[in-house]
């Protein structure tokens, strides 16, 4: 009996007419291997089989799939997550909305922590009735950075030297390029340490946050070099990403060098705005951001975190929308200011040099990230959507801040933070 189904299997035609029982069969006696399901049978199906197969009750019940349409499974197969048994539900709220060089936008945040929506909402309405933010930002590219090794320091120096000539670097544009209609090569940062040479590659990526595209564009970068150029065909690559791009870690290269969107925001609260909405004066604020999130962050050797929680904002955007949420360490680096100015008003702004952002590709494919990204505008671009997570940082951090000079921090936690 099992070497029917098997050759039914093999075949591949029949497998659709095999009931579940015999696939699961199959996965017994391993003739069948659970992640190639989906090659298989369509998806849903798929994921019901191996939830039972991989889970015991009662957790193969409780990760139940029956409530998600078809869409969800065959948009996230081969693309967002292998072996996939189900999904877990997050509640999306909406906070907002927030007023942003003359326009409203609503702010999809992803979030099982209480009381973060409310007073990111807060934030924004202070922010409205200020006038709104203001916001800049200019796109510097994503960053790859593989790392070669040579036998001596010497070949590694001359093999700088060759990525400094102007014409040189030309040639390699043109084989990055060719590797995508939507990348387009910036520049290559060649960094020695002893004989390690690590390249950090910047490109364009178009409306993609991009680290496919540009890990494709190095990997053809570096069979070229080592293909046809004297300096490297001794080299040997180490590893694609050096971590000297730097991909998911806070770090003192992005902070100075950027990443993704450069983005700047500012805001100026008058002071009854600050009194009936967010309950604080100027002075109170300026000292808590200078102490708090300069003097505090400084003692605590943190990079990129002057800030008092820009991740919390960061992270639930990112969910919501289908961003990597893992760049939320790095997207997150942000300094604030805040300054007292006329009439007992409040300057504030936000600083964030790496928000690693895209509005195709990845996650954002997925049906409900996607109705996410158009909560916020029916036709978002990247660029939009990283003034959106910088301007919303702002919103996040004033009412915090605000929150711990009136003391209704805990209050406000208590409250909506923890089940009654």
């Amino acid at each position: 009996r099992i070497q029917i189904l098997f050759e039914c299997y093999r075949r591949m035609s029949s497998t659709q007419s095999l009931t579940n029982d015999e696939i699961r069969q199959l996965l017994k006696e391993k003739k069948l291997r659970h992640y190639n399901l989906e090659k298989v049978i369509e998806a849903k199906r798929a994921i019901e089989i191996r939830r039972d197969y991989l889970l015991k009750p009662p957790l193969n019940e409780k990760c139940t799939v029956s409530h998600v349409d078809d869409e969800f499974y065959d948009t996230a197969k081969g693309t967002c997550c292998e072996n996939i048994v189900g999904f877990v539900p997050l509640p999306l709220g909406i906070a907002g909305p927030i007023l942003i060089n003359g326009d409203l936008y609503n702010i999809p945040i992803a979030t099982t922590e209480g009381a973060l929506v409310a007073s990111l909402s807060r934030g924004c309405r202070a922010v409205r009735e200020s006038g709104g933010v203001k916001c800049t930002s200019s796109y510097y590219g994503m960053t790859r950075a593989p790392l070669l090794k040579f036998s001596s320091v010497k070949l590694a120096r001359e093999a700088i030297n060759w990525l400094e000539v102007k014409e040189n670097m030309g040639k390699l544009r043109d084989v990055f390029d060719s590797t995508s209609h939507y990348a387009k090569l910036q520049t290559i940062v060649p960094k020695q340490a002893g004989n390690m040479v690590f390249l950090r590659v910047v490109a364009h990526t178009g409306e993609a946050m991009g680290m496919n595209m540009i890990s494709k564009g190095c990997e053809k970068i570096i069979q070229y070099l080592q293909d046809d150029v004297e300096e490297f065909k001794k080299s040997r690559m180490l590893s694609l990403s050096g971590n000297f791009c730097v991909d998911k870690k806070p770090s003192a290269q992005n902070w100075i060098n950027n990443r993704g969107y450069n983005v700047v925001c500012d805001v100026t609260i008058p002071s009854d705005v600050l009194n009936t909405v967010l309950k604080t004066t100027a002075p109170l604020m300026v000292e808590l951001n200078n102490d708090k999130n300069l003097v505090g962050s400084s003692l605590a050797g943190c990079i990129g975190g002057n800030n008092a929680h820009s991740v919390n904002i960061v992270s639930g955007l990112y969910i919501a929308t289908g961003q990597d949420v893992a760049q939320a360490g790095t997207s997150s680096m942000a300094i604030v200011t805040m300054e007292t100015c006329d009439k007992d008003g409040l300057y504030v702004t936000v600083t964030m040099p790496c928000i690693e952002v895209g509005t195709i590709g990845g996650g954002t494919s997925l049906p409900q990230q996607q109705n996410a990204l158009r909560i916020i505008s029916p036709d978002i671009k990247a660029e939009l959507l990283s003034q959106v997570v910088c301007s919303a940082v702002l919103a996040g951090e004033i009412s915090l801040l605000a929150a711990m000079t009136s003391g209704d921090l805990v209050k406000s936690h208590m409250s909506l933070n923890r089940k009654k």
